[in-house]
């Protein structure tokens, strides 16, 4: 970044290396922090830090939380007998933005992907089934992402906990509300085709 003074150089850098930033936008955002006053740019600096020091995982669930455990794992008006899976924190998030479930929940941290070097003994997969083994669970709902390693976590897990008696369930997934199926790919379009339901 030699176009800039070394300070603004590191911070366009450091901000490039978030996910989904590019060199552009580093620099948008780096201008618009200078542009801060400084009490809103040590607000969030400090905001950072407050966030990486104080955020752990839930020790029951896995989800982000600074209290032990989670308030979802603490709240007794949620449903105790059905969990769902999900492979990272910001699933929970997508999920609760959902309002529906009312169960709680088991963050994997991942999926199984053997071309990434990634298995069952990667991922926070030993901890749910010691969850299992302590816990009256009636349902396992399988919400890992739709794709290749999403779907051979989703497998595994299921052949693995299907002979304890548990109910084991897949989030359906196809064609999107108020998307085209001449848009949508084959994969998308058979398993949308799998689970129909009877009107």
């Amino acid at each position: 970044m030699k176009q800039y003074p070394r300070p603004l150089g590191r911070l366009v850098n450091e901000l490039s290396k978030m996910p989904g930033i590019g060199g552009k936008t580093a620099q948008r955002l780096a201008f618009h922090i200078l542009s801060l006053s400084d009490e809103e740019a040590k607000a969030l600096a400090f905001a950072i830090t407050d966030a990486k020091e104080n955020m752990k995982y839930c020790s029951v669930c896995g989800n982000l939380t600074d209290q032990e455990p989670c308030a979802i794992c603490r709240d007794k008006a949620r449903r105790q007998d059905i969990i769902c899976v999900v492979e990272s924190p910001k699933d929970v998030m997508a999920m609760e933005r959902m309002k529906e479930f009312d169960g709680l929940y088991h963050v994997l941290h991942g999926a199984i992907s053997p071309m990434d070097g990634v298995g069952p003994e990667d991922i926070n997969l030993k901890q749910l089934i010691l969850r299992l083994q302590n816990t009256d669970v009636q349902e396992l709902i399988l919400a890992t992402n739709p794709n290749i390693e999403g779907e051979a976590t989703a497998m595994y897990i299921a052949r693995l906990i299907k002979p304890s008696g548990i109910k084991v369930s897949r989030i359906a997934n196809g064609i999107p509300v108020g998307g085209d199926l001449e848009y949508a790919d084959e994969v998308t379009l058979l398993k949308a085709m799998e689970g129909r339901r009877e009107l």
